[in-house]
């Protein structure tokens, strides 16, 4: 069975690379992109099965992003999860995430939600 792939959209390098490592070892195909990235053309070009997003990117807000996914015919059935450290849960169920993990995150979390988002 091939690996799930989890597109990284994230500003913070050290959780990136926390995460880019935990993933992998989970079995997870890993793409992470730079802050300043256009995510909706990566998601297009990587096809993911997985866009674990921040709210807070450094020029970019995570939720205009989403609205975008959902609103492309193309992209509107990618499963997000979204993160951050402020508690935006239901906004970002509002906006059409499929889960939201609020920082700071222990690594059992993140599969548990991982794990309910990709079965969906």
């Amino acid at each position: 069975m091939p690996k799930q792939k989890v597109l990284l959209a994230e500003d913070d390098y050290t959780m990136v690379s926390l995460l880019k490592t935990l993933l992998k070892m989970e079995g997870y195909e890993v793409i992470a992109l730079d802050a300043e990235d256009d995510v909706i053309q990566a998601v297009r070009s990587v096809k993911p099965d997985l866009l674990l997003m921040d709210v807070h990117l450094f020029s970019q807000n995570g939720l205009d992003i989403l609205d975008k996914i959902r609103e492309a015919g193309d992209t509107s059935s990618l499963r997000v999860l979204m993160s951050s450290g402020a508690n935006v849960k239901d906004e970002c169920l509002n906006h059409g995430a499929n889960g939201f993990l609020m920082k700071p995150y222990m690594p059992d979390d993140l599969f548990k939600q991982l794990k309910n988002v990709l079965s969906i």
